[in-house]
């Protein structure tokens, strides 16, 4: 292929995105329905038999001490909790965020740790790891000097950016929490995170971010000091990064010293969030010991190589996966941290990842469909790119999207279709899926490339362990879990402590899953989104709307409904254009939807010529897929009946899709109520 067809094929697929040992299979279940991780022998588990770290004698040895404490629990501010111990390899002493910073920072000063996103002028600052810790330590003094209460939070509101990473780190080494609030959020979602978390200082990216905290600061009277991290600050009591770090400078270090001396790596360090899809979000209380084991427990199985890896950070840190990977994996790692653009999930990540050639990237689903998308627009627009890609792919469609290097390739958050994955194995992409939540830290089962099962989540990373509670007669159960990664306790809430960690110190996630003969761990459905119908049958809704996706890809989301209702329905919605500044979904269908459309001899254009028209040759080929599902429906209650075509597609900006891309079932049977009665009458 010639140099200008490739720029040419580079053009177009820049576009893609618009928003050591080889360890023994995990045995099958035992008995008592344990599951023992990656295990090298068949001894049944007994939580009574776990050891526990040795707490210090004096309490002014941090921050890399273990605090006193006889409880696996807790809801308070300053409490601290046990740690656990594994066995052999996974027997890893426990360590703060400071300590491996420093640590790491001292062995490799010149290591470089982060490049920032582009300037003004298009270039990158680059922070070597000393430049990093020297920074953090700045920010921390600054911290303590405005006023930062010890387990008090420091609220970060803003793009992922080095300014996050220090901040983050800065108040865990003041002795406060480290808070992300979502840029999405409302000013009033904002100030209930403020306010839970007893804020005192909060950090924004830009002036848009700063209006949110200006509208609610008068309901903040704990709220000492607001920096913006980004720009100039349009209110002079706000302060800018440069005012932060001058502040900090300024200061010795003996306060900062006399903080890290009381810090336990049994504490509280970094409050999560979660989406908050019913309520008011809970705050998830993890401590130093939870986000490094399991950063630990990721890298572990992988063979990376330390010092060599490099991540894009693109996914929002007020998750717990943005956190976990971008700052506690990289950490461990002593990896390379690109950023990415605000408009990375609008179509300039590509960019980014062209130029960082990351060796690990973590994708939504979402990415992965833009991007299968967009490829099978370039592949059947242009013929003799269709016949490049099928002859080059391998090599030069990774080298395209940036991911020549990369070692692993994972989805996580929400169910990423087998259509998809498979698309992407045929180019030699595999895309692992990881399965986990922010009360485990982040990750808590993997599929690795040489453990892999299509629509597994792979097995229990090392040391931790995983149970299938109250399963039914076909082995379908809650999924539990177990380890070092199982958080403290979500903040003065002890009632939803108790709910979800039992007192054997299980999780209970939520989700309903299957462990198949080898160990591998599938993930069928949520408790709370079961839909029990009028006749008393329990149904979960997520296998029965694959079914349906995969049947018809020009189908983008599917929902179905039922609950306490006679019969089965489902809400669709087709594949269409998005709008490349705001996320919203736009009338107009996608190319590949139009071509689909006219292959079966339709003329419409849009998702309003279909539902005006009742397009009846679209209607066909969707009752036509129903019907083909419905074949594969274990029982006549798992049929769907009846279907509506909603008039655009599940987004953020119209409110059926959380900050991390998860379907908010209760938002949109709410929304299309009366189109769902419709169905019904």
């Amino acid at each position: 292929m010639n140099r200008s067809k490739e720029n040419s094929l580079q053009k177009e697929v820049s576009t893609l995105i618009d928003e050591q040992d080889n360890m023994t299979a995990v045995q099958p279940l035992s008995q008592n329905g344990l599951l023992n991780g990656y295990t090298r022998n068949e001894k049944t588990f007994n939580e009574s038999s776990v050891r526990y770290a040795v707490a210090s004698s004096t309490g002014l040895d941090g921050p890399d001490q273990v605090l006193e404490s006889d409880v696996d629990s807790t809801v308070d501010r300053d409490g601290r909790v046990r740690i656990l111990l594994g066995e052999g390899d996974n027997a890893v002493l426990p360590v703060s965020i400071p300590g491996v910073l420093s640590k790491t920072a001292k062995k490799y000063p010149n290591q470089i740790a982060m490049i920032s996103r582009p300037g003004l002028d298009g270039t990158r600052t680059t922070y070597t790891y000393k430049e990093y810790e020297d920074q953090v330590r700045i920010v921390a003094k600054a911290f303590l000097k405005l006023g930062l209460e010890r387990y008090h939070s420091v609220c970060i509101l803003g793009f992922n950016s080095p300014q996050w990473f220090i901040s983050n780190m800065a108040s865990i080494y003041a002795g406060g929490f480290a808070a992300g609030i979502y840029t999405t959020n409302s000013p009033e979602a904002c100030q209930y995170c403020a306010e839970s978390s007893q804020s005192n200082i909060i950090v924004v990216d830009d002036s848009k971010q700063l209006d949110k905290i200006l509208e609610i600061k008068k309901n903040l009277p704990q709220l000492k000091a607001i920096i913006q991290y980004e720009g100039v600050p349009k209110d002079k009591n706000v302060l800018s990064w440069n005012d932060l770090l001058e502040i900090g400078k300024q200061e010795s270090d003996d306060k900062l010293e006399a903080v890290l001396k009381t810090i336990g790596v049994n504490e509280c360090c970094t409050l999560v969030y979660t989406s908050g899809t019913v309520g008011n979000p809970k705050a998830v209380m993890l401590s130093h010991d939870n986000l490094l084991h399991d950063a630990r427990m990721i890298i572990k199985p992988l063979g990376l190589t330390e010092t060599d890896e490099t991540v894009v950070s693109y996914l929002p840190l007020s998750h717990v996966a943005g956190q976990v990977v971008d700052i506690y994996a990289t950490l461990c790692l002593v990896a390379t941290v690109y950023f990415a653009d605000k408009n990375a999930l609008k179509g300039s990540l590509v960019d980014t990842l062209t130029v960082a050639k990351p060796t690990i990237f973590l994708g939504v689903p979402r990415v992965w469909e833009k991007i299968y998308e967009k490829m099978q627009l370039v592949a059947r627009s242009n013929g003799r790119i269709k016949t490049w890609i099928a002859t080059w792919a391998k090599v030069q469609v990774k080298t395209t999207l940036g991911l020549k290097r990369c070692k692993i390739m994972g989805t996580a958050a929400a169910p990423l279709s087998t259509e998809v994955k498979k698309y992407f194995m045929s180019l030699d992409i595999p895309i692992m899926d990881a399965f986990g939540m922010s009360e485990c830290s982040g990750a808590h089962s993997l599929t690795l490339p040489y453990k892999f099962r299509l629509g597994s989540v792979g097995m229990a990373l090392p040391s931790f362990r995983t149970k299938l509670d109250n399963p039914d007669d076909t082995g379908e159960g809650e999924i539990c879990m177990y380890g070092r990664h199982v958080f403290m306790g979500y903040l003065n809430a002890p009632e939803k402590t108790r709910e979800a960690k039992d007192e054997c110190g299980w999780l209970h996630s939520g989700d309903l899953g299957r462990i198949d003969a080898n160990g591998y761990l599938y993930i069928t459905g949520r408790i709370k989104e079961l839909i029990i119908t009028a006749g008393g049958e329990n149904i979960p809704p997520v296998q029965i709307e694959q079914l349906v996706l995969t049947e018809l890809p020009i189908l983008s989301n599917a929902l179905l409904v039922g609950d306490k209702k006679k019969y089965l329905t489902i809400l669709l919605t087709i594949k269409a254009e998005v709008d490349p500044d705001t996320g919203e979904p736009l009338d107009m269908l996608l190319p590949t939807t139009i071509k689909w459309l006219n292959s079966i001899g339709s003329t419409s254009k849009t998702v309003s010529d279909i539902i005006n028209s009742k397009d009846p040759l679209v209607y066909n080929q969707i009752e036509d897929a129903i019907s083909r599902a419905n074949v594969k429906a274990i029982s006549n209650a798992q049929k769907i009946q009846k279907f509506r075509i909603l008039p655009h597609d599940f987004s953020m900006p119209t409110g059926e899709l959380g900050p991390t891309l998860k379907l908010k079932r209760s938002a949109v049977y709410k929304m299309y109520a009366d189109l769902i009665e419709e169905m019904y009458e």
